[in-house]
């Protein structure tokens, strides 16, 4: 192929010196007639080949006369060389949609979903659009079926299937596009994914609007139960339903993220919904691998990871990725176990990328949040492995950060002071604010948490305080809200463990206000806890009874093991002040609690805390 295309840069640059060509547009055209789609890196090539031979005649010293022609071809094959960018930026699109047919019409029969799920991904330097998908469902159509190919099945599907699939998800989306967010204007509705009681929700109301039978039967189900179950995926799952799901699924995240990224009234609360997307979506499609997995329909069932996979490779590369906390806006209890449970395995087959370390950092934390300590350390120390081979300073930094506070809640308290040493020198060398803020919290909370075992001087104290505070100063300045959060919050802990219960009820109270505002149900819980604490230190046990009782049932929602710390303390309250007296307390402040808990929240306090106390019997 590189032979007729140094035929065609020749003959251009010949009738260019005869003067045959006179415009740019003319040369656009021969390239239009003469290069065939997804070839032209050979016609790159040639091109370069043929300036490269033209050097020594430019050269000065040369024979005049062949050194004015060099300049005149110099100068022909430069235009040539601007038409060929040109044509590449106006065909980039064409030529893209031509390799996709090529690499799914060219595989192997048990390769075919595969290079369809290449296709479909979002994070190809070239994205298909809606109208190439049909483009390419037609041509997956009207390609030619051998006589001798084998008979379909779920891991080597015919072409037609796939055809089918494609074009049921766009004829769904279609229905869809124009209706992505309206269950946020229907009065009353809240936004996000999980709504109490029988309010309707996105799920719900796509179900009303898509008339596509399996896809009705899935939204109908993740409206009823917030999660897939066997009711919501048919057996067998016909290959060209799986396919029609792929299409609908990706675009209406793709739909509500752009909507959400572009929301000007409350950009954090745009960035939380953002998250929540992103992991709802990952969610769903865990939950259907593994329902396809139990079915048998193994080929499916790795499909569902990869398009799962591909919608967290696009959150990981958002700037708004949570590398220190926020998954607890989008999810917690079974939702958030279902994500850890999933990506764990498979994502260990993954190759080592920058991606792959920040998805390794996210399910770190949220598994040190469960109060699985040995899971989260494994995690973060794979994640500092990745990072640090895909040169991912800012990841590297956090893996370090959540390393350290790791190893304070498995009381490693040399190892944790460690991790956040090399986390603060590499922040201050790299400039990286956040994680500078992280590591000087951290820094200190892990001082703080080795003096409860052995004592202090006055001075190492006052030191750890100053980490703390000046951490909390930085994310301020740099109006790093998750980061403000933590660092409020390890100062209150620290002056709580250091008896200075005024102060530490203003750093938890503040810590508890950013907490809230951001979303982070985790940070939330934590300052609840320890503000009761700080409240029974300070002598005011009405607030400690309110505050722990927010604490307990919060981070006992989000399936942490910490809820025990306020059930423990809150049982020494309830036999200080006696069961009549405590129960009083509940009732008085019940707005409270149906503010930050709601009825359901409020209604489980006593069974919970009687669960605590006879678990001690």
């Amino acid at each position: 192929m590189a032979q007729p295309y140094q035929a065609l840069i020749d003959d251009i640059v010949a009738a260019t010196l005869k003067g045959n060509i006179q415009s740019k547009q003319q040369v656009y055209r021969r390239l239009q007639a003469g290069i065939e789609p997804g070839s032209g890196e050979l016609f790159e090539r040639a091109l370069e080949t043929t300036l490269a031979a033209l050097e020594p005649d430019l050269a000065s010293g040369s024979d005049e006369f062949k050194q004015a022609k060099a300049l005149r071809k110099q100068r022909a094959l430069r235009t040539i060389q601007g038409e060929w960018q040109r044509w590449q930026a106006d065909n980039q699109a064409s030529a893209a949609l031509t390799g996709v047919e090529a690499d799914i019409l060219n595989a192997a029969a048990d390769e075919r979903l595969l290079q369809l799920l290449a296709a479909l991904d979002p994070n190809r330097d070239q994205p298909l659009s809606r109208e190439q998908l049909g483009q390419l469902a037609q041509a997956l159509k009207q390609a030619p079926v051998s006589p001798d190919a084998a008979p379909a099945t779920e891991a080597q599907p015919a072409l037609a299937t796939l055809a089918e699939g494609l074009e049921q998800g766009l004829a769904a989306w279609q229905q869809l596009e124009g209706d992505v967010v309206g269950w946020i204007y229907n009065q009353g509705q809240q936004l996000g994914f999980s709504q109490p009681g029988d309010r309707p929700g996105p799920w719900q109301h796509w179900g009303k609007v898509v008339s596509h039978p399996a896809l009705k039967r899935l939204f109908g189900d993740l409206a009823q139960h917030q999660t897939v179950t066997a009711a919501g995926v048919t057996l067998p799952l016909a290959v060209a339903d799986w396919v029609a799901w792929g299409v609908v699924l990706q675009r209406l995240q793709l739909a509500l993220v752009s909507w959400f990224d572009r929301q000007p009234y409350d950009p954090q609360a745009g960035k939380r919904l953002s998250i929540a997307t992103f992991l709802t979506f990952a969610v769903v499609w865990g939950q259907i691998s593994n329902r396809l997995g139990e079915q048998g329909q193994r080929a499916l069932a790795l499909g569902s990871f990869q398009l799962a996979l591909q919608g967290l490779r696009q959150f990981a590369n958002q700037s708004y990725f949570p590398l220190y906390g926020g998954l607890f806006t989008a999810l917690s209890g079974e939702p958030l176990r279902a994500l850890l449970d999933y990506l764990d395995q498979p994502l260990q087959q993954v190759p080592n990328t920058a991606v792959k370390a920040r998805i390794l950092t996210l399910l770190g934390y949220s598994q040190r949040a469960l109060g699985n300590y040995r899971q989260a350390k494994r995690f973060h120390e794979q994640a500092l492995e990745v990072s640090r081979q895909a040169q991912d300073v800012p990841c590297e930094i956090a893996s370090l950060n959540h390393l350290s506070r790791t190893c304070v809640a498995q009381q490693d308290f040399e190892a944790a002071e460690g991790h956040s040493q090399r986390a603060l020198i590499l922040a201050r060398q790299s400039g990286d604010t956040i994680g500078q803020a992280n590591a000087l919290a951290n820094l200190g909370y892990s001082q703080v948490a080795q003096g409860q075992s052995q004592l202090l001087e006055t001075e190492q104290y006052e030191t750890v305080l100053s980490y703390l505070e000046q951490g909390l100063a930085l994310s301020e300045q740099v109006g790093d809200r998750p980061s403000q959060a933590l660092c409020a919050n390890s100062l209150g802990i620290a002056q709580l463990k250091l008896g200075q219960y005024t102060a530490a009820i203003n750093s938890l109270q503040q810590g508890l206000q950013v907490a809230q505002a951001i979303g982070d149900r985790y940070l939330m819980a934590s300052n609840f806890a320890n503000l009761a604490a700080a409240h029974q230190g300070d002598g005011n046990l009405e607030q400690a009874v309110l505050t722990g009782c927010l604490g307990m049932y919060l981070l006992h929602q989000i399936d942490s093991a910490e809820w025990r710390q306020p059930a423990a303390l809150l049982s020494i309250l309830y036999g200080q002040l006696g069961p009549e007296n405590f129960q009083l307390i509940i009732a008085d402040h019940r707005q409270q609690f149906l503010a930050v808990i709601g009825v359901d929240g409020y209604d489980f306090l006593p069974p919970l805390l009687t669960r605590y106390r006879e678990s001690l019997e």
